[in-house]
């Protein structure tokens, strides 16, 4: 129950964050944060306590007839995650109250940040797979809020309806492959599926089942070639690109990927699919940021390359692979968080982000500045940061893998230059050099605006100098859990002079050099560019155009604007079908007494069937609405004479609003002036016969099936000993059917009014309606 308690406390508060804003001002953050931080801290004492494999695990049925239970579990894996959702969410909505100070939305914004926070901690701490998807599909919403946050400008709407269109349709791929691997595994639940796991990769439908899921995952967390919506995403808001795009709901990809990985892992399929994926992602991320002159655009292709790197070590499926993903997610949450924050604190001051118009900010901006080089030196993997450590274990995975290592590890070397030198982009570039125009009208940022990316970047360089007394416990247990046993876990900053350590000098060398020289090479990337024109991006704007084209002849097609072809085409296809199914299952009628027809019965049918044809021949609108009336009193009778007085006087009062409003309708228009030709009239008798007989024969069926037993006997027996009634008709009508019954009464008063609005509208001015 703690593990729930704690999933939805976030989302119980969002409502109230509106209210809290008016009373709480410009502290309504510091109440934000109290929920995260609170989170956290409860978390926090199960760090070291996880370490052989436990778990903490809770569960309730939830829809049991489709296998859907409420089941969560905390395990190694799942501690990381949501330490890092609960920690770095406390802190962003610090930040988040000096960012948006003053914004007369900020109470909805903080109630969409918690209602995210859920979605992400649902995720993470789910144990059975339709759980996790709920929550996957309810950070597609949540995030969509965020995005759109400032939806008066449309670079921000359009960012937010791409993300939403781009992770929708791979959460949509997710769930035909949970539904997959459920049917496959036979449950839904992760741990029992992990231990079915060889049964599951030997099945026929694992391929199909692998390539949805994936799909799933890889357009949440950006891998090429669904990356294009992250970088447009920075429309939103600073706090929201450092939560969202930095430690959490792009990494909701990751996660996926890092918890299936004993269940799917270990195939060709797997390995070369994820694998392959996340390289080429590591590399366009990296070469994609040297074609921006936006500080947060070329955060968000660099958040790519880690997401890239992060699925790439996960594909490798080795336990050095796993413990360098772990290392580098960790460390990657600290110092992106800390630079996202420092760009949000330079925009909010300078009213720029373009390193076009940004240098010599440390004049301004010292404390931003040291903060922003503390941060970047992490990022880059200088001695004695923690980004070090993590430059170091992945290089050491990809020079250890088992397969394509030579190709892997120049792709390595290659994305870990150009990440150096994006390092310099946004840490060097705005705050050294020449005091530019812009830089020389900023001001330190506020307290909260440097306070804030401070504590991650100081967290970096602390968890580099003591990496095996503050990172080691939070990584062990996340590793132990992705390989299934416990892994000892030895960090420190030397372990001699190695392959990855000289080639982690060599990128740090080379990116220093390519920075150095940047705004000389960057007409090669900026050439790139031209490639964009093919790139997924516009294959999006392609497909969202072609999309609004369908979109527009459907509606043409479908929608005439004339009741008559809809009536047609709705009467057709019934007929059609039911006709269909009453030839593939042939007919079965079930032997009656025979009874005669009586002589007042036989004038009914007959007055009915006159009416009708007096109708479909008339020329005349008020003969036709006349005789379609007389139809109307003529069943009505019928229901008298079978013991249906109350369907009777339902049937009267129908037909004679229904009367009035035909009559009061066609009073104003003219005479019939174009008839139907033979041909139409000829197409409408043959519908109106085939409707007819199709329906008396599925009438004639229904009343020969006796499978079930007679919902009458039920209600017989039921009147007096549930709803204490012995009329069983009134007791049907205001008890078992009290809903429909309601319902009726809305529409005969909705009629009536209409009738009445008709009569007034009909009446001669000065007259009485």
């Amino acid at each position: 129950m703690d593990l729930l308690v704690a999933v939805l406390a976030p989302l119980a508060v969002a409502p109230l964050m509106p209210l809290v804003r008016r009373f709480a001002g410009r502290h309504v953050g510091d109440v934000a944060a109290a929920i995260p931080l609170a989170i956290a801290v409860y978390f926090a004492r199960y760090v070291g306590t996880l370490g052989d494999g436990q778990s903490v695990a809770f569960r309730r049925a939830w829809v049991p007839e489709i296998g859907l239970s409420l089941s969560l579990r905390l395990d190694g894996l799942s501690l990381l995650f949501v330490l890092l959702i609960s920690g770095i969410g406390a802190l962003v909505c610090v930040y988040a109250g000096g960012y948006l100070a003053g914004n007369r939305r900020l109470g909805s914004f903080f109630g969409s940040l918690l209602a995210f926070m859920t979605a992400m901690l649902g995720i993470v701490l789910a144990e059975n797979l339709l759980t996790l998807y709920v929550f996957w599909e309810f950070t597609t919403l949540t995030s969509f809020l965020l995005i759109s946050f400032e939806h008066e400008r449309q670079a921000a709407r359009a960012a937010a309806m791409q993300a939403l269109l781009t992770t929708a349709a791979g959460g949509l791929c997710l769930l035909a492959g949970v539904i997959l691997l459920g049917l496959i595994g036979g449950s839904f639940e992760i741990t029992e599926l992990i231990e079915r796991g060889d049964a599951v990769r030997a099945h026929r439908l694992y391929p199909a089942a692998v390539i949805l899921i994936l799909l799933g995952a890889f357009t949440k967390s950006a891998q090429f070639p669904f990356h294009y919506w992250l970088p447009n995403a920075m429309a939103a808001p600073t706090p929201v690109s450092a939560y969202l795009h930095s430690a959490t709901m792009v990494k909701a990809g990751v996660y996926l990927l890092a918890r299936l990985s004993p269940l799917l892992g270990g195939t060709d399929l797997w390995t070369v699919t994820v694998t392959g994926v996340g390289a080429v992602t590591m590399v366009v991320g990296t070469v994609l940021a040297f074609t921006s002159y936006d500080m947060k655009g070329i955060l968000a292709y660099l958040t790519i390359n880690v997401l890239g790197t992060l699925t790439m070590l996960i594909g490798l499926g080795t336990e050095l692979a796993a413990e360098a993903a772990m290392i580098y997610l960790l460390a990657h949450a600290l110092y992106k968080g800390a630079l996202f924050l420092v760009t949000g604190a330079v925009d909010h001051a300078a009213h720029s982000r373009d390193l076009r118009e940004l240098s010599g900010l440390r004049h301004r901006m010292p404390l931003t500045a040291l903060i922003a080089a503390l941060a970047a030196l992490s990022m880059a993997g200088v001695v004695p940061f923690f980004g070090f450590l993590a430059k170091e274990s992945y290089l050491h995975a990809v020079v250890e893998a088992p397969r394509m290592w030579p190709l892997l590890t120049f792709a390595a070397v290659v994305a870990s230059v150009l990440v150096v030198a994006g390092a310099g982009l946004v840490a060097v570039a705005p705050f050294f050099g020449t005091l530019s125009e812009k830089a020389d009208r900023a001001h330190e940022a506020g307290f909260r605006l440097w306070f804030v990316p401070a504590l991650l970047a100081v967290a970096g360089l602390a968890a580099g100098l003591l990496p095996q007394t503050l990172a080691a416990p939070l990584v062990e247990p996340a590793v132990a859990a992705i390989v299934g046993e416990p892994v000892p876990l030895e960090l420190k900053l030397w372990h001699g002079v190695t392959l990855p350590l000289v080639l982690s000098v060599i990128a740090l060398a080379a990116g220093v050099a390519l920075y150095v020289s940047h705004e000389r090479v960057r007409s090669v990337f900026d050439g790139t560019r031209v490639l964009g024109g093919w790139g997924p991006a516009a294959w999006y704007d392609k497909g969202v155009t072609l999309l609004d084209v369908v979109a527009h002849w459907q509606t043409g097609f479908l929608q005439s604007g004339f009741l008559r072809t809809y009536v047609t085409v709705i009467l057709a296809m019934t007929a059609g079908l039911a006709g269909l199914m009453i030839t593939h299952f042939g007919l079965t009628f079930v032997e009656r007494e025979t009874i005669g027809v009586r002589w007042h019965e036989g004038i009914a049918a007959g007055l009915i069937v006159a009416a009708a044809f007096v109708a479909v021949r008339s020329t005349s609108r008020m003969r036709a609405v006349v005789a379609l009336t007389i139809v109307g009193f003529g069943v009505s009778w019928i229901f008298v004479l079978f013991g249906g007085p109350d369907l009777a006087m339902t049937q009267i009062v129908v037909e004679t609003l229904t009367t009035l409003l035909f009559v009061f309708a066609f009073y104003r228009l003219p005479k019939f002036s174009i008839l139907s030709d033979r041909a139409t009239r000829f197409r409408d008798a043959v519908l109106a016969s085939s409707v007819g007989i199709v329906m008396t024969l599925l009438i004639l069926l229904a009343t020969g099936v006796d499978q079930y037993e007679p919902t009458s006997e039920y209600y017989v027996r039921s009147s007096v000993t549930e709803a204490h009634g012995r009329n069983i008709v009134n007791v049907i009508l205001v008890d078992f059917r009290a809903l429909d019954t309601l319902g009726e009464i809305t529409v005969l008063s909705a009629a009536a009014v209409g009738v009445f609005v008709m009569v007034r509208l009909v009446a001669p001015k000065g007259g009485r309606s």
